[in-house]
């Protein structure tokens, strides 16, 4: 293969000109060359991968929509009807006949002559409130307690302590008991659910740290004299995004659930909730014609649940990164 010389003097360039020196650069070269990562971008478009997360999540945005939207935007007064006998008690189609095709009557009316529809919504907006403040306080509490709790042995060998006492008491009983003492009143419920709810959550999470304290990372950390409680959120709780997730998804619907069957036994909070709803509709159930009064609010508590669950658990199962290949 021929090859031929060039005479780089015929340019008139000079040396500087033609050549330039190259650096070395140590950062530069431990650089990889790869397509930018985002987590949550990765989450996202994990979960709205599947159709049914989409369909679910538009349901759970009807629910809170008619939850916390629609009870501000109406004028609802449980008494408006009070002492018309013929508003009480009345099927839907009953209900269209006296009021006219609106949604309000769409479930018929209950024993106050109140709209069916209307009561049901504003008791979920009181369920949903009291799920989501509880969660609020029981997760944070949990969270960062557990982290610290699986990380240190000092604490691990006083929580454990406390753990196996106050562990076995029946939580149902607990809440119970404290609703009687107490006055039954919104924020009697949240302290009766919080009080010890957060200790079974510590628990969890602090069985998931002890897996991954003893890490290489970690000990390097402990090594150069960081802090336990930055260990625990720095290195730890970001690897356990996705539990965290999926434990939400059990925490919120399980509050609904507490609630309603409290108020089923007669133990609930004063306030008109979905379980109130429920307890007080007991005798509609068995009246031919006044099934609706019962059945409504049930089928209601029974989609929120649902919704609020399957849409949590599918949004934990995105946030693993082992879904993310």
């Amino acid at each position: 293969m021929n090859q031929e010389l060039i005479n780089l003097d015929k340019f008139g360039l000079s040396d500087e000109e033609l050549f330039s020196h190259v650096d070395h650069s140590a950062l530069e070269s431990e650089k990889i060359t790869a397509p930018r990562y985002s987590y949550w971008r990765s989450v996202f478009r994990v979960f709205f991968r599947k159709k049914a997360n989409i369909f679910f999540l538009c349901v759970l945005a009807v629910v809170l929509f008619l939850a916390f939207v629609y009870p501000a935007m109406i004028d609802y007064d449980p008494f408006a009807n009070l002492m018309d006998s013929t508003a009480k008690h009345l099927r839907p189609n009953q209900a269209f006949a006296k009021y006219g095709r609106s949604i309000h009557y769409i479930l018929g009316t209950g024993a106050s002559g109140e709209p069916t529809f209307d009561a049901v919504w504003n008791g979920a907006r009181i369920s949903l409130s009291l799920a989501f403040v509880c969660a609020a306080i029981n997760m944070t509490i949990g969270v960062l307690l557990g982290a610290v709790w699986g990380f240190s042995k000092k604490i691990d060998m006083f929580m454990i302590e406390v753990s196996n006492i106050v562990g076995n008491v029946p939580y149902t009983l607990l809440i119970a008991v404290l609703v009687l003492v107490l006055k039954a009143s919104f924020w009697t419920m949240v302290f009766a659910l919080t009080v010890t709810g957060w200790l079974f959550i510590a628990y969890f999470f602090r069985t998931q740290v002890i897996i991954i304290r003893d890490r290489e990372y970690n000990l390097a950390s402990r090594c150069l004299g960081t802090s336990i409680f930055r260990i625990a959120t720095r290195n730890i709780l970001p690897f356990m995004t996705s539990l965290i997730v999926t434990q939400i998804a059990v925490e919120i619907p399980s509050y609904v659930s507490y609630e309603v069957f409290l108020a089923w036994i007669g133990m609930g909070i004063s306030d008109m909730s979905l379980g109130r709803i429920i307890q007080a509709a007991q005798s509609a159930m068995l009246t031919p014609g006044w099934e609706f009064e019962f059945w409504s609010p049930v089928i209601v508590s029974a989609i929120v649940t649902i919704v609020l669950y399957v849409a949590g658990q599918n949004l934990g199962d995105a946030s693993d990164p082992r879904t993310h290949m």
